[in-house]
Order: C-alpha cells, then sequence, then structure tokens
C-alpha cells in the first residue's frame, strides 16, 4: 500500500525513492509486524481470558502438560492478523505472487480456526479426515493458481546440484499438494510445547525471505545459479512480515506461554511457508531449512508403522518432543536445543547458494 501510494511521490520529493527497494520495506515489515504482535497480543490474551477459549489439554500427553490447562489458545490469530497487516502497509499490492502466499496462510488458518473452535465447543476437533480433505483442496487450487501464473515452469530444484532441475510435468501438481498439505499438518505436529514451533518457524521464514529477494533480482540468481522469477522478489516482504509476527508472538508464547497459537497459527504458518517454497522452486530446501518439522513427522510416521507392524513403540511418546519429555528433559532445554538445531538447518540451507 506504501509503495503505491508515496513511490509515485519520488518525482517530486526524492526521499520517497526508498520505497522502491525490497530491502527497505522489509525491514518495514518486520517493524511493523513485531509492533502490532506487541501491542494486541495483551489485548487478545485477555479478550481470549474472559470468553473462556483455553488450551484443552489431551489425556495422552506428558502429565505435565495439565498444568497448561486453560491457557489461551487460538494466538495465531495475532500471527497472522501481524503478518498479513504487515504485509498490505508494505508490500506491492499488484504483486501476483504475494496475493497467492497470503490467501495460503489465510486459508489455512481458517482451517485451523474452524478446527480450534469445536475442540472448544464439544473437546474434540473436526473428523480427521474432514480436516485431511479440506487442506488437499485447498492445496489443489493454490497449485493450480500458481500453474497459470505467467512464466510458470514445473521444474524442480535440487539443492548442491547446480543445473539439475527435473521438469515433474502434470506430476508437479499432486507434489505440490503434497508439500502443502505435508508442510502445514507438520508445523502443527511440531507445536507441543511453549515456543517450540514458532521458532523453527522465525528461521524458515528469514531463510525463505533471503532465497526470495536473491529469486527475484536477476543479476544475483544468475550468479547463484538459482530460478530467476520475475515476481518473487515481493516474497521478502511477507516473509519478514512472518518473522517479525513471530517475534511478537513469542514474547508472549515463551516458557511459560501466556498464550498458545493454535490450529490456527500452526497451519496457517506451514501452508503460508510452503506456498512461499512452491512458488521459489525450493520445496526440497524445505526439507533442509524446516528439518526440525520434517524429524517430528516422521517420528509420529515410525510410531505408528513400528506399533501397527511389530507391536512396539520407537519412542516413548511421539511426537520427539515429548519423548525427551518422557527421558526427564526440562521443558525449557528441549525448546532451545531444537531451535539451536532449526539455526544450523537454515545456515546449511543457505550454504547451497554456493556449495553446488
Amino acid at each position: 500500500m506504501l509503495y503505491e501510494l508515496l513511490y509515485p511521490l519520488s518525482d517530486y520529493f526524492i526521499g520517497f525513492n526508498v520505497f522502491r527497494y525490497i530491502t527497505f520495506r522489509t525491514i518495514g515489515a518486520i517493524l511493523t509486524a513485531l509492533l502490532i504482535s506487541l501491542l494486541v497480543g495483551p489485548w487478545l490474551i485477555n479478550r481470549l481470558k474472559r470468553n473462556d477459549i483455553g488450551q484443552r489439554i489431551r489425556e495422552d500427553v506428558p502429565l505435565r502438560h495439565r498444568a497448561k490447562e486453560g491457557t489461551p489458545t487460538m494466538g495465531g490469530i495475532l500471527l497472522i492478523v501481524s503478518a498479513l497487516g504487515s504485509t498490505v502497509l508494505w508490500g506491492k499490492l499488484s504483486n501476483g505472487y504475494l496475493w497467492i502466499a497470503a490467501v495460503a496462510l489465510l486459508g489455512f488458518g481458517l482451517i485451523g480456526l474452524w478446527d480450534d473452535c469445536l475442540k472448544l465447543r464439544r473437546r474434540k476437533g473436526m473428523p480427521g479426515k474432514v480436516k485431511f480433505l479440506l487442506q488437499v483442496v485447498l492445496s489443489v487450487f493454490l497449485s493450480l493458481w500458481i500453474w497459470g501464473t505467467e512464466g510458470f515452469e514445473p521444474t524442480l530444484t535440487v539443492p548442491f546440484f547446480k543445473g539439475l532441475l527435473p521438469d515433474l510435468g502434470l506430476w508437479w501438481i499432486p507434489f505440490s499438494v503434497f508439500v502443502l498439505t505435508g508442510t502445514s499438518n507438520a508445523v502443527n505436529l511440531t507445536d507441543g510445547l511453549d515456543g517450540l514451533a514458532i521458532g523453527p518457524v522465525m528461521v524458515t521464514a528469514g531463510t525463505f525471505g533471503i532465497f526470495s529477494y536473491l529469486s527475484g533480482h536477476s543479476e544475483f540468481a544468475r550468479y547463484l545459479l538459482i530460478p530467476y522469477i520475475r515476481e518473487a522478489g515481493e516474497l521478502t516482504i511477507l516473509c519478514g512480515a512472518i518473522l517479525g509476527g513471530g517475534l511478537g508472538f513469542l514474547w508472549f508464547n515463551a516458557y511459560p506461554a501466556q498464550i498458545f497459537m493454535g490450529d490456527v497459527g500452526a497451519l496457517a504458518l506451514g501452508g503460508g511457508l510452503a506456498t512461499v517454497a512452491v512458488l521459489l522452486r525450493q520445496e526440497l530446501l524445505l526439507i533442509i531449512v524446516g528439518g526440525v518439522f520434517v524429524a517430528e513427522t516422521l517420528s509420529v510416521i515410525l510410531q505408528v508403522l513400528s506399533f501397527k507392524l511389530r507391536g512396539r513403540r520407537v519412542f516413548r511418546m511421539a511426537p520427539l518432543h515429548h519423548h525427551f519429555e518422557l527421558k526427564g528433559w526440562a521443558e525449557p532445554k528441549i525448546i532451545v536445543r531444537f531451535w539451536i538445531i532449526s539455526i544450523v538447518l537454515g545456515l546449511l540451507a543457505l550454504s547451497t547458494l554456493k556449495l553446488r
């Protein structure tokens, strides 16, 4: 919005020329989203408390979680409002890629919001098959939208390999649906401890923000041998807004949490960042930088398969963070160590720009 309103005034005052630069607007988006979170957060927490919108703790989690019963949930609303509000303010609203990612963030968030509301009413969310179907339908819609964008190519960038861009053809659509649906659920599985999910989310957002900027710059893209995607630069604004909103949310979500993000936040963030990865043709990079989400998801899959096939569990409890809880690790230790791993994975993902 500010780009459309103020940049044209650079013809009369050179100072407005700064709104032309994505780097300047990204910094503005980060700080604005952070400010929105910090200002709206206390009001939202009090509002949720007054309406008795608190977390319902499942019986199949470690006993220490029982003390968290009643903690305000649906804090993902704060993340969505801060991220989208900041993006609208600082983004170039004529950019089609920005709209696709924003719709993904909002769409997956609405699915999560519906699920959260059902949990509050009857202590049980929507049936898993229904929830999964809604995610698939939204993912198909987004994938077809991306397929129809100008200059789209159904190619896959393989990290660490120079010039390896396999053409998936029509297989790209089910692959994209798998990435979008899988990532949204992976973040949701990770959201089990205070601040655990938002740390890797911020690392992922920051990493893809850098890739968005480089992919949208023809000279940088050519030098680094990554796909040049003309409109991708504006996705840096959205990634920055998610990062800033995440920082603000962490202020209230850090141990001991004053608010939880709920499905509305986890599904939105997972689906939104996966959409950015798909738009950049960096789906495989998401496996690296989102390694914490991958590990959490694989732990659940392995646990289920092992119990069904062998009658034995691989982990004391899944997802993975509960396994370490039952081993006696303190919750803050698990959280910080997962953050450290996520930061290392983010740096590894950035290293793929040169190690190829």
